[in-house]
């Protein structure tokens, strides 16, 4: 998120892209064959970017993964992202730059989703900064931001119905709410508070609050002081079985503006969706790098 809250972006790197149409369609036995670097940015020009490609697109080395045209590299304590994309449709254009996050910390916590550690969280740099330099007017700025994994064995939609995800930025750290309504009927309630020196600890959540439902009528919850009601202050992303919003909340007297997703695996198990999902997540099987 952007210092003046004005624009934000998100770039995840997927092996086996769990909300692809064409990994599901392939009945994901091969993640390596459904790989993708996914740009969105958010605010004035905002684009959202999503190509599931084949497996000659993939390159892991050390400490740096590559999707066809655009890679991510750990070096010198930093995460640097080169992003040559095209935007989905409607607005096929091209989405190209670099991206520079820098943390304060790098923890080592992970969080079983799941009591068979079928999903893990892995949040491996919770507080950090980001320098943004696209190749579009007004997307060069800084700000704040995290850095974390999720790793699985199983689709999402086997294991969950319903989750809820946030974070929130604080004076000293960050705080990150972890809510989950798994299909056997288990709930996962968790909280962790991250100082600057990348030190973890789990609190007592604070009270669960409803917001207003998305464009989409995703249902939508998160955390806050007793008697406080989140709100969405900026849509990032709308889809009839997600959202990701930037919402404010009141945590421990004071506001707090963050990343906030909410995720219904009920609506996206049902094959209707696919088709949809397939205008704005292309498939570009075949990739060959510059020899």
């Amino acid at each position: 998120m952007s210092d003046c809250g004005s624009r934000a972006l998100s770039v995840i790197g997927f092996i086996g892209s769990v909300f692809s149409p064409w990994y599901a369609w392939s009945g994901r036995r091969d993640p390596e064959n459904h790989c993708c670097i996914n740009v969105a940015t958010y605010g004035p020009g905002g684009r959202f970017t999503m190509t599931d490609r084949g497996r000659s697109a993939l390159r892991k080395t050390g400490g740096a993964l590559t999707v066809g045209p655009s890679a991510m590299r750990w070096q010198d304590g930093k995460l640097l992202i080169e992003v040559n994309e095209w935007g989905a449709l409607p607005m096929v254009t091209p989405v190209r730059g670099t991206i520079e996050v820098v943390p304060e910390a790098v923890t080592s916590v992970e969080l079983p989703l799941t009591s068979d550690g079928a999903h893990v969280w892995r949040p491996f740099a919770p507080v950090a900064r980001v320098s943004v330099a696209l190749e579009a007017k007004g997307w060069q700025w800084q700000g704040h931001a995290y850095f974390d994994a999720n790793f699985g064995t199983r689709a999402l939609e086997q294991d969950f119905a319903f989750w809820t995800w946030g974070r929130f930025p604080e004076a000293d750290g960050a705080t990150c709410f972890y809510d989950a309504t798994r299909l056997d009927g288990t709930r996962l309630a968790q909280a962790v508070h991250f100082d600057r020196a990348g030190n973890a600890g789990a609190i007592t959540p604070p009270p669960l609050h409803p917001m207003k439902r998305s464009m989409w009528a995703v249902r939508r919850e998160t955390r806050g002081d007793a008697g406080c009601q989140p709100r969405q202050v900026m849509n990032m992303l709308d889809a009839p079985f997600y959202s990701r919003s930037m919402v404010r909340t009141v945590l421990g007297g004071v506001e707090s503006v963050g990343v906030h997703e909410a995720l219904d695996l009920r609506r996206f198990r049902s094959p209707l969706l696919k088709p949809m999902l397939a205008f704005r997540v292309p498939r570009r099987a075949r990739w060959s790098f510059p020899s």
